[in-house]
């Protein structure tokens, strides 16, 4: 029986991650993922080459709104074999980079499927069809979700696609249901909607992007409006048929009014579910929850004590929790055991067009647990480089603690939110002021002035917008 003092089950951001930094902290690692080189969903069928074809949508749009500016384009061609082509190319690229920096770090990578044994051993089903078992001293759990799919989707027909379907780019359908209009509905929504597809979008509750502040949705609402061929809010689809035209999709409302209408294909994406079936759990104390989430400790502990779990697999669905866990439980099993999962910010991203971004509380919360705050916004419509790119329909907002001025979380909608959002995760994390804010000297013309601005709205001091602080 091979051995290892660490045991990493999946090879997304969460475990490469793990296995690449306990590498670098001397431990003797194994990586044991079903792709031939790391990466996970995020790289294969998710982050990447969602943002590869959101980047080519932003070209197009741009393109086709360029004539306000004064610069007409013709209407592109899209060599559809070449996006997918070149897509697939950036997937490469970065999966064997990762690939690299395996061997390099000298970690033990074997392609396969492991399964519990017992709370020290694996069997793993290796690719090459060999079996193995492998005992370990501390394994990582980071196996990731995978699509959500209701009862009423099941239906056999190659007309519904989720996230991973999508991003195949098969071919560009003529009309598509985009069903969930949370973050991922959205963004790949763009995409298609940008090379071609009528796009619609169904979405059971009563605004876009649920997790995130009004305000912030309401550029990417209006966006939406003008792009998508219907936005369905409060309405859920209750039934669906499949004839020679396409899915004919049977829809309620809120009021109990009901509609059909169909669809050349459907985009499911009503979020996912942990991979926590099939690896044998049963075998070991570990606990699951009613959804089937894997239940863990501060320091990301399951119940068996040699057993760690991270990102999506315990309920935390973002990519970059994912490998801040994995890098800290890395150094809790290295010794370093006073370290604990706790930040007081994790940022949030939507990469639509305009992007929405957030981190620490956010007004909603806010509302719910009776915090008091101070909201300062600085809108776009007062930004000079906003201007100069035809985004005025923009906002930067703090949140802030009325008596100590302490920013408790900054929101963004606009371009390149994504990038801005960092400076408030660093805001928060080091509990600056607002004045903090305020004093440091941002460039000018950027978009990261709107963050100073904001700080200086905070204050009624704003040279951009007049808004003089009320006693």
């Amino acid at each position: 029986m091979n051995t290892t003092k660490l045991a990493i089950i999946g090879g997304g951001p969460g475990g490469y991650v793990a296995a690449f930094k306990a590498a670098d902290l001397g431990l003797d690692v194994t990586l044991i993922d079903e792709e031939v080189n790391p990466g996970g969903v995020c790289l294969y069928r998710g982050c990447i080459p969602s943002k590869a074809l959101l980047h080519i949508a932003k070209l197009l749009n741009e393109s086709r709104e360029a004539e306000k500016w004064g610069v007409k384009f013709a209407e592109p061609e899209i060599d559809l074999d070449r996006l997918r082509e070149w897509k697939n190319e950036v997937i490469t690229k970065m999966t064997g980079g990762l690939g690299q920096l395996v061997k390099a770090r000298k970690l033990k990578h074997i392609q396969g499927r492991a399964r519990f044994v017992d709370a020290h051993t694996l069997h793993i089903d290796k690719a090459d069809g060999d079996q193995d078992q492998l005992q370990f001293e501390n394994a990582i759990l980071a196996t990731g979700s995978r699509p959500a799919v209701p009862g009423v989707f099941r239906l056999a027909t190659d007309r519904i696609m989720d996230s991973t379907g999508a991003l195949e780019l098969n071919d560009i359908p003529t009309s598509m249901l985009v069903v969930g209009g949370g973050i991922i509905g959205m963004e790949l929504g763009q995409a298609y909607a940008a090379l071609g597809t009528k796009v619609s979008v169904v979405e059971m509750l009563p605004g876009l992007i649920p997790p995130a502040d009004r305000d912030l949705v309401k550029p990417l609402q209006n966006k939406v409006a003008e792009r998508f061929e219907e936005v369905m809010l409060n309405t859920q689809v209750t039934q669906l048929e499949e004839g020679p035209d396409g899915l004919t999709v049977h829809l309620q409302d809120l009021d109990g009014k009901k509609s059909a209408k169909t669809y050349n294909k459907i985009l499911l994406s009503v979020g996912r579910v942990p991979n926590s079936g099939d690896i044998g759990l049963e075998t070991t104390a570990i606990a699951v929850d009613e959804r089937n989430y894997v239940q863990v400790d501060g320091q990301m502990r399951t119940a068996e004590p040699s057993v760690f779990a991270i990102g999506d697999l315990v309920g935390a669905g973002l990519a970059h929790t994912a490998s801040h866990q994995g890098a800290m439980v890395s150094e809790v099993i290295a010794g370093h055991d006073k370290l604990v999962f706790e930040p007081n910010a994790i940022p949030s991203v939507v990469y639509t067009d305009p992007e929405i971004a957030w981190c620490g509380l956010t007004e909603e919360e806010a509302k719910k647990i009776g915090r008091r705050i101070k909201v300062a916004r600085f809108p776009w419509a007062a930004s000079g480089r906003a201007t100069t790119q035809d985004t005025n329909d923009g906002v930067t907002k703090l949140l802030i603690d009325p008596e100590t001025d302490r920013v408790l979380g900054v929101g963004i909608a606009g371009s390149g939110a994504g990038e801005l959002i960092a400076e408030g995760v660093l805001a928060i994390e080091m509990a600056a002021l607002a004045s903090d804010i305020q004093l440091s000297i941002h460039p000018h013309p950027t978009l990261s002035e709107t963050v100073m601005e904001a700080a200086e709205v905070h204050y009624g001091q704003s040279p951009h917008l007049y808004a003089p602080k009320r006693s």
